[in-house]
């Protein structure tokens, strides 16, 4: 039964479609209802220049009625007119055009500057929360690798096992090994099968995760991703420099800086006059005291608001603070960009020297077990060193493999701190993300400064 259960799950993992980690990049970029969501409402929020101009653009209205009065109302011909004048007819029908146009309109003028800040803001924040979306995603992606990793581990402790229980049995048979020996070589592969099926769970759930992320079935089997690339021998403040002017999050304060420094000096423009002008033409079937059907009249009008209860006033005080908060809220993020950088490069380097340690644990388990197998079939030593040799190699895999899952995600945390999963416009993406050659995070570079000297983390 324990032979049909690995040969089933690894005929399940052959026939698996492999995914790479550029292919889960993509399907995130195009298939993530988040970044959908996020996408949909920033074309929410670039209808705000539309909306802004439209104020400032003509305004056109056409109208239409027709009115049936108690009784009609005719001046007859005579003295005042040679003709009859209809001054209120029994079926009154009328007609007008009337379009409006503003001349001088300050406050408009900062509300326009302040929509393509609006625009522009929204574009960097979906810029972070697609950022936000492809590092969960890579994250996801390394986790489920690494726990792939650690159930082939399993899967060949458990042949161990089985072979080691084989090999016992005809032992015990032949007499030479006692029936306790028997029992802990039957229990060690019980155990190992149990151990098997905790990873394979274990295994389904992250596929499950990184599937919903990615909008796809968890049918496929994971190709072991390359290491993440780091900036080589890069100083923490070289870093922060770089995530200070890379960030989407650091550029939207900024740019919520200058949207709040326009929208006070808009309040400071209502002070002034607006002046506009209004074009009508009507027509009616009532002549009026004028004979003609067909009128017209061109308006120019200003207006200028002296007092409005302190309401301006109050406005200017809200604006204001709201500039000071503004100006907080971008050094408040610089701090944290400063803080962020900081520690995962901080993180990066623990997680290096733990994997360092746990590879050299792994050689010395490799090494013990070989050591171990020779002195059994030499007949030295003891069915129990055997097994204590194999789940000591199989427990420093599985280790290793956990380190550096540690180490990958630790550089992709400094990649993330750094602005590495940004890519282009929002507008019209730029070239699709994917690993750099011998990286496995994505990274973007601006278009006129030449990339940062790149290392691999230690290989296996």
């Amino acid at each position: 039964m324990s032979t049909l259960l690995a040969l089933s799950l690894s005929a399940t993992l052959a026939a698996a479609p492999v995914l790479t980690l550029d292919e889960a990049l993509e399907s995130a970029r195009q298939q993530n209802l988040d970044l959908k969501v996020a996408q949909e409402r920033f074309e929410q929020a670039s209808l705000a220049t539309r909306k802004a101009w439209s104020g400032y653009l003509p305004t056109i209205t056409a109208g239409a009625s027709i009115t049936r009065n108690n009784v009609a109302a005719i001046i007859p011909a005579g003295p005042i007119a040679p003709v009859d004048i209809t001054i209120q007819p029994l079926i009154q029908q009328g007609a007008q055009i009337e379009a409006r146009q503003a001349i001088i309109a300050p406050q408009l003028w900062a509300g326009i500057a302040a929509s393509y800040k609006s625009v522009q803001l929204a574009e960097l924040n979906t810029q972070t929360a697609r950022r936000q979306v492809l590092f969960g995603v890579a994250q996801a992606y390394y986790g489920a690798a690494a726990q792939q990793e650690a159930l082939r581990a399993q899967e060949r402790l458990l042949e161990l096992n089985q072979a080691r229980e084989k090999d016992t049995q005809a032992r015990f048979d032949a007499g030479t090994v006692t029936r306790v020996a028997l029992l802990r070589a039957q229990l060690d592969r019980s155990r190992a099968e149990q151990d098997l099926v905790r990873a394979k769970n274990a295994l389904a759930g992250l596929k499950l995760a990184l599937g919903t992320l990615i909008q796809r079935e968890p049918d496929f089997d994971l190709a072991p991703p390359p290491e993440p690339t780091v900036p080589a021998q890069a100083s923490p403040d070289d870093l922060v420099n770089q995530a200070i002017q890379e960030r989407s999050d650091v550029q939207a304060a900024e740019v919520g800086l200058k949207l709040s420094r326009i929208n006070k000096t808009g309040v400071i423009l209502s002070y002034l006059p607006t002046l506009g002008v209004t074009g009508a033409y009507r027509i009616a079937n009532a002549a009026g005291f004028t004979g003609q059907n067909e009128t017209w009249a061109i308006t120019f009008g200003a207006s200028w608001t002296l007092f409005d209860g302190g309401l301006r006033e109050a406005n200017l005080s809200e604006a204001s603070s709201r500039v000071r908060e503004a100006t907080v809220t971008q050094a408040l993020a610089q701090a944290r960009v400063k803080e962020e950088v900081r520690r995962s490069k901080l993180d990066l380097e623990n997680a290096l020297a733990n994997r360092s340690k746990a590879e050299e644990a792994l050689e010395l388990a490799r090494e013990s077990n070989r050591l171990t197998d020779v002195s059994f079939k030499a007949g030295v030593a003891t069915y129990l060193e055997v097994a204590d040799a194999n789940t000591a190699l199989t427990n420093a895999e599985v280790g290793f493999v956990s380190e550096r899952l540690q180490a990958s995600l630790a550089a992709l945390r400094l990649l993330n701190s750094l602005g590495s999963f940004e890519s282009g416009s929002v507008k019209k993406d730029a070239a699709a993300l994917g690993a750099q050659p011998g990286g496995g995070a994505p990274q973007s570079q601006p278009a006129q400064e030449q990339p940062a000297p790149q290392q691999p983390a230690p290989q296996q």
